[in-house]
């Protein structure tokens, strides 16, 4: 089609056309022949380009295509959470890899009875973490949220119940330096009781480090992590208690005689029974091994007149007179007659009645033979 328009207005980057019906259009002033100016007529033929329209079109329908393909049919995956183990006081947590397709990570969270327990650190690389503080015996409710550039994703929520002190099932044992034997005794009491197998290495969900001996790359790690690191006689203690013992007496450092009580003969032989308890720590020794290697001791404690009673019982039967003294009793002819008052000092005590002070009872206390002063100090070791 051919069109003829009239140059109504040239300028250096911009020429004004009119049409025969007086319309204007503005049209590159470069295109134009040279020597064009105001009043000169161009004739314009225009046609439509079928062969580059449709070579245009299929160039976008095909990467349209492409971006379809990268951004529209892969997208982040939710995450699959689940529990790893679980003890008394904490829960060992674990999932898959996240899978973010091409949206860029904004958060991984993790929740704890729909309340926010804290960020994962470092998301793509961890894929385990441990809560501890728990309550024992109570239930809780975890789930993660993954914060994408894509959109948010929440994982299943999970039902976790801590264990009772009588479940042994959680508790996880890495072995260090000890006897091979000892080694062997430790995987069959944890086989009895229905705990982990021995781990290889110190992971997340180590709850204990048994050895007999502070030294080695496996003690170093369970030092960083905070990992308690016991003796294998904790092991004995928790099957012969059935149920969690406390770790405080099974340290490295702690009275090897303390941990015998109760132990077979054939744990006695390797937990050095012929080692004496170091300095700084009390004998263990009941009463009647006391007096089994001490004669004297047993027959000073055998005489009547040398057993003397503690100091507290002899405060709690001056209380117990001091009741019976103002206590009401019958008289000859069934009447209630009441005792005459005694006359009370200042501080509120009888007159007639000697007060006991601290001082009196630990004077008194002195006294007392050494043999006594003995026994009470065993009785003191005793643990009920």
């Amino acid at each position: 089609m051919l069109i003829s328009l009239t140059v109504g207005k040239v300028d250096a980057g911009l020429a004004i056309l009119l049409t025969e019906e007086k319309r204007m259009i503005e049209f590159p002033s470069v295109l134009l022949p040279a020597g064009i100016s105001s009043g000169s007529i161009v004739d314009i033929q225009v046609s439509r380009n079928h062969p580059a329209e449709a070579a245009s079109r299929d160039a976008f329908l095909t990467l349209q295509e492409e971006i379809y393909n990268l951004y529209g049919i892969n997208s982040p995956s939710r995450p699959v959470l689940r529990v790893r183990n679980a003890t008394q006081t904490s829960v060992v947590l674990e999932w898959d890899p996240i899978s973010l397709a091409t949206a860029a990570l904004r958060s991984l969270t993790l929740y704890r009875n729909n309340g926010k327990a804290g960020a994962i650190p470092n998301p793509t690389t961890h894929t385990s973490t441990k809560i501890s503080g728990l309550a024992v015996d109570t239930e809780y409710a975890f789930h993660l949220v993954l914060r994408t550039s894509a959109g948010t994703y929440s994982s299943e929520r999970i039902l976790v119940r801590t264990h009772k002190m009588t479940d042994l099932s959680g508790i996880t044992v890495c072995p260090g330096v000890m006897p091979s034997e000892t080694r062997e005794e430790l995987e069959v009491i944890l086989q009895r009781i229905g705990a982990k197998p021995l781990q290889d290495f110190v992971r997340i969900d180590t709850t204990h480090f048994v050895c007999t001996e502070g030294r080695g790359q496996g003690w170093e790690r369970a030092q960083e992590m905070n990992i308690p690191v016991v003796r294998p006689e904790w092991l004995l203690a928790c099957e012969k208690e059935g149920r969690i013992v406390g770790v405080r007496q099974f340290y490295l450092s702690a009275d090897i005689s303390k941990m015998r009580q109760g132990l077979p003969m054939r744990e006695r032989a390797h937990t050095g029974a012929s080692q004496t308890a170091p300095q700084g720590h009390r004998s263990t020794q009941s009463v009647s091994e006391r007096r089994q290697g001490s004669p004297e001791v047993e027959r000073r404690d055998i005489s009547p007149m040398t057993r003397r009673e503690s100091p507290a019982k002899v405060v709690e039967q001056k209380v117990v007179e001091e009741e019976r003294s103002t206590t009401p009793f019958p008289s000859s002819k069934g009447e209630k007659v009441e005792k005459p008052e005694v006359e009370k000092f200042g501080n509120g005590t009888n007159a007639s009645t000697p007060s006991t002070s601290v001082g009196d009872i630990a004077a008194e206390k002195s006294t007392a033979p050494e043999a006594t002063a003995k026994i009470e100090e065993g009785f003191d070791d005793v643990q009920l």
